[in-house]
């Protein structure tokens, strides 16, 4: 028995009904929803017919979509697509009988351009794209899965990249090669679950912090000062400011005539 059917009954009839294109509550229940500018009554499936797409039992899979790499326009496009709300507003109008007509971008197979809901219809197709708490969106399968034996030979990971130091002449370098051995490698590590606000900066805005402004080396992070006396003491013997710097008033602007 599925879980999720017993455990919450009625968020698995939304999610069935959600799928399959039917309402899921009220006297309209198990039938399908109401469209507009329709040419037929055929219910054929739906999937695309092209390359790498599949339908199964009214499900439908496009997976041919390929980013080659440092594409970072096409990227951006996919992850636009990906963080697209549910709903876009400037489809959605509301009808003289208080229905909820929904502009879709293509049109369907049988020539329909709108969907039409009862508000509370609507309200249940939006209640089925609300992920449950701490459920994963991105499954991985096969090789790529988190339980793979294979994962870490096709998982790329440097396991110095993010703590090493490479500057030049220096001593803890030095140590390190010798206590491991130049000839021996290091063995293959999975990347940790949560990235490094380092790391995080690198992603998403290409800022390397890491990096040293003088060699270029790797710098790592040798120890976090939170007490504010502590901190304001180094920066007085660096030399610099340990309070921020004053907020002046707004100066307000005046007009002359000549």
């Amino acid at each position: 028995m599925d879980p999720l059917s017993s455990d919450q009954p009625l968020l698995a009839e939304l999610y069935a009904a959600s799928v399959q294109g039917r309402i899921s509550t009220g006297l309209q229940a198990g039938n399908y929803l109401a469209t507009a500018g329709s040419k037929t009554e055929s219910r054929k499936s739906r999937g695309k017919n092209g390359p790498r797409c599949a339908s199964v039992s009214e499900f439908s899979l496009h997976a041919n979509v390929c980013i080659p790499a440092k594409a970072r326009h096409q990227l951006e496009n996919l992850c636009r697509y990906v963080a697209r709300p549910a709903v876009a507003m400037e489809r959605l109008s509301v009808l003289p009988d208080d229905r909820v007509s929904y502009r879709l971008r293509h049109k369907l197979h049988n020539g329909a351009t709108h969907v039409v809901f009862e508000p509370l219809d609507l309200i249940a197709k939006l209640a089925a794209l609300v992920p449950p708490p701490r459920f994963n969106l991105v499954r991985y399968h096969g090789i790529f899965a988190p339980a793979s034996p294979w994962r870490s030979h096709v998982v790329p990971f440097d396991p110095g990249e993010s703590d090493s130091v490479n500057h030049t002449g220096c001593s803890a370098e030095k140590i390190e090669k010798e206590a491991d051995g130049n000839d021996v490698e290091k063995p293959n590590r999975c990347h940790p679950r949560n990235y490094s606000w380092a790391e995080l900066l690198k992603r998403v805005f290409e800022i390397d912090i890491l990096e040293c402004d003088r060699c270029g080396g790797r710098m790592r992070i040798l120890c976090a000062i939170n007490p504010p006396d502590a901190i304001r003491k180094i920066l007085y013997c660096l030399g610099l400011p340990s309070r921020p710097p004053p907020i002046f008033p707004v100066v307000q602007e005046h007009s002359f005539e000549y």
